[in-house]
């Protein structure tokens, strides 16, 4: 996030605009060869990961983008930025592999909302700072030339927000290697050396062994215990032998003698995995992310653009200009953009969520999408003392909107699947279809936004977007929500005996579960 507020002003460094309406058409560019590399690897990361683990493959996709921003701080042609962009989403398939982490660790249902917030949270954060870096560091030769008059920053005016993002890249590679947990239920118990170092370091610095030991018999009451929280008050035991949430199981060497994933399903075959709904998931994947990443490179380009003048106005439709705002301006409200987003995701979604369920919230957001784009341009006609208020407030509506749809997608794409087997390659074939179309998006829009500046409509790439997202209402409205959980198999069989009703709705009563004879429920285990 840290390259779109000074995109267009590096862009325009490189000479080779003929004239300003070019300039959005090869920001565009940067933008989508990010997009395009990802769709086309996006999917062998999510298969992948299926088979080596989730922690491999999130920690190579840091590796990936902190060489491409290294790339592309030393930029100095569009043929290296582009490059350098290429090369970042060709080893970064982090996307479809984390939204199939956060299914792996959530196992129950009622507990989806909160969950799938927390990414879309952390998102917003790095909004937040990597607007605010992006901004502030760009160009240092210029903004602060005590410092920086003199040295590399002058020859590569946008070096140093990049080198600090990638600081912040190995900083987190640190964290994973040491911390992060693998949570495929088939590569959970192998041995991880980097996890052992990083136990070890906590254990030199807090003087305390972070990992309890796990009895074979907590293992096997690991799955009866957690749908069981899912009907009714918890169970009396202690969060720290519990391996349902970030457990310390994958310190084991092997699992549990005594488990049921021992005699887990095999995974269904590729036909079978792709139903309907969720294909339907990933048509809607790449329409929202076709006019989402499309507002995210026309916001900026608007807020740079000049002012507009009175030459060649003829309302409603012919009208050029924009707010004329610097670099740091831009990253300014980027970040309170940002800061706005982790409310709604923290505050509004949940809440939202539970209300409404996943799949009329995310109804909800697509039917005012269109209303957002075709409200947009016309911001910049406003009087200089509204403009500011009128940007908040579109800022508001679209990370309220954001804040709903994705996260309401990938919950819906998670009860879809039928297996955990087959999420990663799920989530990756969705995060594939998302980057093709955040790769047309910013090179559609940018040469629209071109034309429009030609012929002095400034708004023709924002109502393009808004006949897009409206296109996004015939798959929206045609899905449906899911209501059992990735793993669970024979729900439907197993409704006539009241077990599939009880599994499906998390607002249950325990004891509709507890009335269930002794083979019904061994029998519901096993087939989970």
């Amino acid at each position: 996030m840290s390259i779109f507020p000074y995109a267009y002003f590096m862009v325009d460094s490189f000479g080779i605009a003929k004239n300003p309406s070019e300039i959005s058409m090869y920001v565009g560019m940067v933008t989508s060869a990010f997009a395009f590399m990802e769709c086309m690897s996006g999917i062998f990361w999510g298969r992948l990961s299926d088979k080596i683990g989730r922690k491999k493959v999130l920690l190579g996709g840091l590796f990936g983008t902190g060489l491409s921003m290294l790339l592309f701080g030393f930029a100095k042609n569009l043929a290296m930025a582009l490059f350098a962009r290429a090369l970042g989403g060709l080893l970064n398939g982090n996307i479809g592999v984390l939204q199939t982490t956060v299914a792996e660790l959530v196992t129950v249902e009622k507990h989806q909302p909160r969950a799938y917030s927390i990414m879309p949270f952390v998102w917003c954060l790095g909004t937040i700072i990597g607007a605010t870096l992006g901004g502030v560091l760009a160009r240092p030769a210029i903004s602060l030339p005590a410092w920086f008059g003199g040295t590399i920053f002058e020859a590569y005016p946008y070096l140093l927000p990049n080198l600090v993002c990638t600081a912040v890249v190995v900083l987190g590679l640190a964290v994973g290697i040491l911390f992060l947990e693998e949570t495929h239920e088939d590569r959970k118990y192998d041995r991880d050396r980097g996890r052992e170092a990083g136990q070890w370091l906590l254990n030199k610095v807090w003087g305390r062994n972070a990992d309890a030991p796990l009895s074979d018999k907590d293992g096997s009451l690991d799955e009866m215990s957690s749908m069981l929280e899912a009907h009714g008050p918890r169970v009396s035991r202690s969060t720290a032998s519990s391996p349902t949430l970030c457990s310390s199981r994958s310190s084991m060497a092997e699992p549990p003698p005594y488990s049921l994933e021992k005699g887990a399903p095999r995974a269904p075959t590729i036909r079978d995995a792709f139903t309907k709904q969720v294909c339907l998931n990933i048509v809607c994947y790449g329409i929202l992310a076709f006019h989402t990443i499309s507002l995210e490179q026309l916001l900026p380009i608007l807020m740079s653009k000049k002012e507009p003048s009175g030459e060649g106005r003829h309302l409603p439709f012919y009208f050029q200009g924009g707010f004329n705002f610097s670099p740091q301006t831009n990253g300014a409200l980027l970040s309170v953009q940002g800061a706005l987003q982790m409310i709604a995701q923290l505050v509004i979604f949940p809440w939202i969520s539970k209300k409404l369920g996943s799949l009329r919230t995310f109804w909800l957001t697509i039917a005012f999408y269109p209303f957002l784009y075709v409200l947009a341009p016309y911001l910049a006609l406003l009087p200089k003392n509204l403009r500011i208020p009128g940007i908040i407030l579109l800022l508001v509506w679209k990370v309220t909107a954001q804040s709903l749809s994705y996260p309401s997608l990938a919950i819906m794409l998670a009860n879809a699947s039928p297996s955990k087997k087959v999420l990663g390659t799920l989530n990756g074939a969705a995060a594939a279809s998302a980057s093709v179309c955040r790769g047309f998006g910013p090179t559609v829009s940018g040469a629209v936004d071109s034309v429009g500046d030609r012929i002095g409509m400034s708004g023709l790439a924002w109502w393009t977007c808004a006949g897009i997202a409206a296109i996004g209402w015939m798959p929206g409205f045609l899905m449906k929500e899911e209501r059992k959980r990735p793993g669970f198999r024979g729900v439907e069989e197993d409704e006539e005996t009241g077990l599939g009703e009880a599994l499906a709705h998390p607002d249950a009563d325990a004891e509709s579960v507890m009335t269930l004879t002794p083979d019904d429920t061994g029998e519901a285990l096993l087939s989970k």
